[in-house]
């Protein structure tokens, strides 16, 4: 079992508008696809967490004409859930079609990021990988980051990780938050982050939940 971890670096006017919208707004980093399921020939459901405020972006998704639904579920560190119905793009056809080889895993989440790029982890066959890269790169710009066996006994604690809870978590490991004794307490993270004391333990919390389910998923 190999995996791929490419960048994709698509022309700007065949990125979604969305996309689009997180590259030419500093307040947002990174949108990333959870789930994803074509239901109908033309029409896809997708979930993102996203990074950034809700409002600004509630106000501009109403105005693709793509979207045929949304819900927009904001979380408590300036990032919110979407979970989006949009009709199929052809560029987004061709995206989709291109990781479809058989045998091949599309790990989770795809991050649409705002530098323009897009972030894949492909896990399967080596013929599989070698397909979807060939065929990805025909009509885009790729990288390769990482490539080789599958680390199966490795798991990437930080996946599902935000980046708002990711700079808690280093301010708390920095100020000694998690040191035995305890060397400073929530006060301490919420000054680091400029933050209430309850915003900064909620962050924690997310963290740690996070991390710990995907280490008791993880192989042993």
């Amino acid at each position: 079992m190999r995996y791929l971890e490419l960048t994709v670096s698509r022309p700007p006017e065949d990125r979604h508008p969305m996309h689009r919208f997180v590259v030419d707004h500093e307040e947002y980093t990174v949108a990333r696809q959870l789930y994803h399921r074509q239901y109908a020939p033309d029409e896809h459901a997708l979930l993102f967490h996203v990074d950034g405020p809700s409002d600004t972006y509630r106000t501009a998704i109403q105005t693709v004409d793509s979207i045929v639904d949304f819900e927009i579920a904001p979380c408590s560190d300036d990032s919110f859930y979407l979970y989006v119905r949009d009709e199929v793009t052809t560029p987004g056809r061709a995206l989709i079609d291109a990781v479809s080889q058989p045998g091949l895993l599309l790990a989770r989440p795809i991050e649409y990021r705002s530098d323009g790029t897009i972030g894949l982890s492909l896990i399967g066959p080596a013929e599989a990988i070698q397909a979807a890269a060939d065929t990805v790169g025909e009509t885009n710009e790729t990288e390769v980051d990482k490539i080789g066996a599958f680390p199966s006994s490795h798991v990437d604690s930080r996946v599902g990780v935000t980046s708002r809870q990711l700079e808690a978590v280093a301010a708390a490991v920095d100020c000694g938050y998690y040191e035995v004794p305890r060397e400073a307490g929530i006060d301490a993270v919420a000054a680091r982050l400029e933050c209430s004391t309850g915003t900064a333990g909620e962050l924690l919390r997310r963290a740690e939940q996070t991390v710990m389910t995907n280490l008791a998923d993880g192989p042993f």
